[in-house]
């Protein structure tokens, strides 16, 4: 069981209870599962595996050619191959999934969330080779995986929804007309949505036609339908989820709710229970709601029911339900002190729910933030490559970390881009918000862009720090949340330093005999030598350049000066092995400032307290020359992220204007339409359909048009 500060008290009567009603019970048909399948990847697969574990539950992982060597399969007691990367291939693939639980004498699967959890069709299978499906009955997957129908039968059981246009006739004209009936801006979905995916918004009508043909091919892509409902769009709502459970004897009880109100692209970033500012009426009307929801759809097992909430009267409306666990669901766990997989193992097993409604009591505050590769500051493109360098913090009774990646593992582009999620907890919000600011800071990652300093300026911008969130957050905000960065000097002195000593620890490295002297890390040592006199350090940051003069006074010893400006400082240093890590302990001045530091290729990080920084070291002019050339020019198209050529609009020879489409990228569930940056014609298409390309690589030549 997972433990979070002060619930173990709560914790330990629960269990007791759990136990009485299982003894009670014990003369019930209950079909004990003691091996499972779990038909997922990454951290949520890492996750199920643990619970597993501690209760004596054997696992068996499948996995795609990338992930051998990943640590969902290394956690599992046995794992098996089931196809190439596309998960398509694998992931997807229901007749091995199957054929492996068979082969293994599986009990049951569990699919975690994504791929095969909220599929209708799988679930059924899972039946009908006498399976347990971990998750609830196929009935209940098809009525709320459909969103036309979900709101038909929400709206019977006296569940508040959003009007709209949710009907079968998906001709463009139809589709058209409903939309202007609604009004724009208006909001385009999946039917069999979820995650964000297949949604767009309309703002204008001459909108319409692409926002709607981007929601149908990405809907297309996630679920394999392209229908599409219309709903009116509310702007600036709150995004408030309810955690319910049920079992297959009728009890249905809720669990509280999160706030997952803080967005991009219609993906959650940060997640919290209880909300803010929701008081003890409606939250109990809240839970009661989607309790009637479950009900209405006989329902088993975990589920989430999904509100649209007004900021300011707090009115809620229906908005989907998730038939599956959420990835946020350990902030549930933290509030309550429950195991909500255990709950979903007891409950597959055929038994009643281990708590009444009534017993189940809300104690402190906790947080979820999501930790993607990705580049904020770039709109959030999302990034693959390789984990050079990890460190995350340290999990104790109120911090906890859930990841399905180490240090040297690869973010692949076929996948997710999230790395972990970081679970704090506190007595209340205040405190569970400074432990959640505290601990990102002890989250290092170098090798790819992340999200972590934007989320510790999340952390303490005003607004948010006041629980005031809504889903256009970020974009309401965007001017304080990113803020030009104004490099302090201490910053660049320790970059010159810890360039020095690099530099000497990788000399060091080339003479003497290590283990792995490739690593990092693999000189344990505080002699430095001293060749340089003097030496000038050039970096850039923010497309800022900034100097660094350094002249050597003494052994041990130098004097530095930042872009010619103020006194010269007097320095001196050290660059330690400590705990796996390289610290950087420098003295400035008379004063001691410590920080973690990783050098890749032309990228020197600092990693302090406060924040991370990162410096690039020039490269000289004359190899970037050509680079820069394409960049910045307006007839070529570059790829901005690592991904899949999905579709190409263009051919050799045609004329388009600027903002027409050209390219879409496709990557980690995302699509991308690269658009013309100007009026011209196509010189050469120099990629295909299906391509696997990396980040800037040139992908359509064009010429001015005459």
């Amino acid at each position: 069981m997972f433990h979070f500060g002060k619930l173990k008290s709560l914790l330990y009567r629960s269990q007791l209870t759990s136990y009485a009603r299982d003894s009670h019970q014990s003369a019930s048909p209950v079909k004990r599962i003691n091996k499972i399948l779990i038909a997922n990847r990454g951290e949520i697969a890492c996750r199920i595996t643990k619970t597993a574990k501690r209760l004596g539950v054997r696992t068996v992982a499948v996995y795609s050619e990338v992930d051998r060597n990943s640590m969902h399969v290394e956690q599992a007691d046995e794992a098996y191959c089931i196809g190439s990367a596309p998960s398509s291939q694998s992931y997807l693939r229901q007749d091995k999934i199957i054929s492996v639980a068979k082969q293994a004498k599986c009990q049951a699967v569990h699919p975690g969330y994504g791929f095969l959890s909220e599929n209708t069709e799988f679930a059924e299978l899972c039946q009908k080779e006498n399976i347990i499906f971990i998750g609830p009955p196929a009935s209940a997957i098809r009525d709320m995986g459909i969103k036309n129908t979900s709101k038909a039968i929400m709206k019977k059981a006296g569940v508040p929804i959003i009007e709209g246009y949710h009907g079968d006739d998906q001709s463009n004209e139809t589709l058209l007309a409903e939309a202007r009936k609604i009004g724009f801006p208006l909001m385009i979905k999946a039917v069999r949505g979820g995650g964000g995916k297949g949604m767009r918004i309309a703002l204008k009508e001459s909108d319409f036609a692409e926002t709607l043909e981007s929601a149908r091919t990405e809907s297309e892509k996630a679920f394999g339908d392209s229908a599409v409902l219309l709903e009116k769009y509310v702007s600036e709502p709150r995004h408030v989820e309810v955690q319910i459970f049920a079992d297959k004897h009728g009890n249905v009880v809720y669990l509280f709710e999160r706030d997952c109100s803080v967005q991009r692209r219609h993906q959650k970033v940060i997640e919290e229970a209880p909300a803010p500012g929701i008081s003890e009426k409606l939250r109990q009307e809240l839970g009661e709601a989607a309790v009637r929801a479950a009900k209405a759809v006989g329902y088993v097992g975990a589920g989430t029911v999904e509100f649209i909430m007004d900021r300011n009267d707090h009115s809620f409306h229906f908005m989907e339900m998730n038939t599956r666990l959420q990835v946020e669901h350990p902030v549930t766990e933290a509030i309550t002190g429950l195991d909500l997989v255990e709950w979903q193992l007891k409950v597959a097993s055929g038994e009643e729910l281990p708590l009444k409604q009534e017993e189940i009591y809300l104690n402190g505050h906790a947080f979820e933030a999501r930790i993607y590769a990705e580049n904020p500051r770039n709109g959030f493109l999302p990034g693959a490559g390789q984990l050079v360098y990890l460190r995350s913090p340290e999990a104790t009774n109120n911090i906890r970390v859930e990841t399905g990646v180490r240090q040297s593992d690869e973010v692949s582009v076929h996948y997710d881009p999230m790395i972990a999620k970081l679970v704090v907890w506190g007595k209340d919000r205040t405190e569970a918000l400074n432990i959640l600011r505290s601990q990102l800071s002890e989250y290092n990652i170098a090798g790819l862009d992340t999200n972590i300093e934007f989320i510790k300026d999340l952390c303490v911008h005003p607004k948010f720090q006041n629980g005031l969130v809504h889903t256009d957050f970020i974009k309401e905000n965007f001017a304080q949340l990113f803020p030009k960065l104004h490099i302090p000097n201490e910053i660049l002195v320790q970059a010159a330093l810890a360039s020095i000593l690099h530099e000497e620890m990788n000399s060091l490295n080339t003479s003497i005999e290590t283990k792995d002297p490739f690593s990092p890390f693999a000189v344990e040592t505080g002699l430095r030598l001293n060749h340089v006199l003097k030496h000038t350090f050039h970096f850039n940051i923010e497309n800022e350049s900034h100097m660094v003069e350094v002249k050597y006074i003494e052994p041990d010893v130098y004097i530095m000066r930042v872009n010619k400006l103020g006194s010269w400082r007097k320095v001196n240093g050290t660059l330690r092995k400590k705990d796996d890590t390289l610290e950087l302990s420098a003295e400035i001045d008379g004063i001691i400032i410590k920080a973690e530091t990783v050098k890749l290729d032309n990228k020197l990080h600092i990693f302090t307290k406060d924040r991370e920084w990162q410096l690039i070291i020039p490269t000289p002019k004359f190899v970037t020359a050509f680079t820069s050339q394409a960049e910045q020019n307006p007839y070529t198209a570059l790829s901005p992220m690592p991904g899949l050529v999905d579709k190409i609009f263009v051919n050799k020879g045609d004329i388009v204007k600027k903002g027409d489409s050209l390219i879409v990228i496709v990557a980690m569930k995302m699509e991308h339409i690269i658009k013309a940056a100007a009026d011209g014609t196509i010189e050469e298409v120099l990629c295909s359909i299906g391509d696997n390309v990396a980040k800037n690589k040139l992908l359509i030549k064009m010429t001015e048009t005459l």
